[in-house]
């Protein structure tokens, strides 16, 4: 009865949230320049009674709501957007400009959900704020900025996010998939890939064209240690184990008739095991190293990190209770397990670092007919835009609802069952 009777407002709510969603896909900000999507997610919080805290890890904002004894169950989203031009035609779709890291001038899209994310947790933490009579504990919300480089939730921990309340008792957190809308997907353990990004300088004697003998090229160096890279995960991983390799940019010289004096690779590598992780590490700087070796490169190569995710991994009594929960709320036939994800998120750093529990499911986002046809004519890959593509927007409902009850759901069930799993 207590969980309905939060939800319960959730309808009169929906076209508010569905404003807030569409303003939030057309003002996307890159990673740590979301001062506008944080000063609206915080305005929104003090209306809702929360303590509100700005400025965490930059850009972060967190909400606390003190409701009497009781556990600390703390909510996360992220709120950054992407430099992709978008090219869904929707009327609410982002023309928005920013300056990446580099200090260039790039189109900014909310490729990634973090919109939907950012509008599912504001409208949770109203209807758990208006509810509050039915629930004892404390509540910290958690807006977070910097999820796409990859050290915004470090940015936050290391800045204090747990200092107005303490450290919570458990962490949730969810994320938009292009599954059918409404559909709830959990897993025990390891939900999620770890992220490594290397840049690669490779050093090579620079000439004229017309005279390769009198250089080291490094074009020809790249191309060898791109096509040897590949050779780790069919060669070196086994069967039974999974790693990605990815070169995802490479570049080298400035004119056809000049051979350049370097060449730089950056490559992204996913795994989910620690060991696989490291192997695969070490193979790629072993390759990099040998290559240039090879070459006759005049000196070594740089290797150099320029980014790293952990590994999500859920805890197991945790989720299980919480897929219970949402089965209780759903039903059967809208809650499964998640597959295995390549991608990769920060998520689990407020965990580790408050060393408690946390749990990261995934909820679907796109028009289900369209889904299952894709699916059922094998299609679902060309025919369905991911996370990333300049194609990729959920549709606001069922997408707004379900995200909402879910974090609902989720808080709740921590709440009002101190204890158990």
């Amino acid at each position: 009865m207590s969980l309905e009777s939060v939800l319960a407002p959730l309808q009169a709510a929906l076209p508010g949230l569905e404003d807030l969603y569409t303003d939030l896909h057309r003002h996307p900000e890159l990673s740590f320049a979301e001062t506008r999507t944080a000063a609206e997610l915080a305005k929104r919080l003090e209306a809702d009674g929360y303590e509100v805290h700005t400025g965490i890890g930059r850009t972060g904002v967190l909400g606390v709501l003190r409701n009497g004894p009781g556990p600390k169950v703390m909510l996360r989203a992220d709120i950054d957007a992407l430099p992709v031009e978008e090219k869904t035609g929707l009327p609410y779709a982002s023309t928005a400009r920013g300056v990446d890291a580099d200090g260039r001038e790039v189109p900014v899209m909310h490729a990634c959900g973090h919109d939907m994310h950012a509008t599912w947790l504001s409208g949770a933490a109203s209807l758990l704020a208006a509810g509050r009579e039915h629930w004892s504990g404390t509540l910290m919300v958690v807006f977070q900025p910097g999820e796409e480089a990859g050290d915004g939730a470090v940015g936050m921990v290391r800045d204090g996010v747990f200092g107005p309340a303490g450290k919570p008792d458990v962490v949730l957190g969810q994320h938009v998939v292009p599954g059918p809308a409404g559909w709830v997907l959990t897993r025990p353990g390891v939900i999620m890939a770890a992220t490594d990004a290397l840049r690669i300088t490779l050093h090579g004697r620079g000439g004229h064209g017309s005279r390769p003998e009198t250089t080291v090229d490094p074009a020809v160096l790249a191309a060898s240690v791109v096509l040897k890279l590949q050779t780790i995960v069919s060669r070196e991983i086994s069967a039974t184990e999974s790693a990605v390799v990815t070169v995802g940019s490479l570049h080298v010289g400035t004119a056809h008739n000049i051979i350049a004096d370097h060449a730089v690779l950056e490559v992204n590598i996913r795994s989910f095991d620690q060991a696989v992780r490291e192997k695969v590490v070490a193979a790629v700087e072993r390759i990099v190293q040998g290559e240039a070796a090879t070459a006759g490169a005049p000196k070594p190569p740089e290797i150099e990190r320029i980014g790293a995710f952990p590994v999500t991994e859920n805890d197991d009594a945790a989720t299980e209770g919480l897929t219970a929960a949402f089965r209780d709320h759903f039903g059967e036939s809208r809650v499964m397990p998640a597959p295995l994800v390549t991608g990769s998120e920060d998520f689990s750093e407020f965990g580790r670092a408050a060393g408690v529990p946390s749990v990261f499911w995934l909820v679907g986002g796109l028009d289900e007919g369209k889904v299952i046809a894709a699916m059922t004519a094998g299609r679902f890959e060309q025919d369905i835009p991911s996370n990333h593509s300049p194609l990729f927007a959920p549709i606001p409902h069922p997408t707004l609802s379900a995200g909402v009850e879910t974090l609902v759901v989720a808080a709740l069930h921590r709440l009002t069952h101190p204890g158990v799993g």
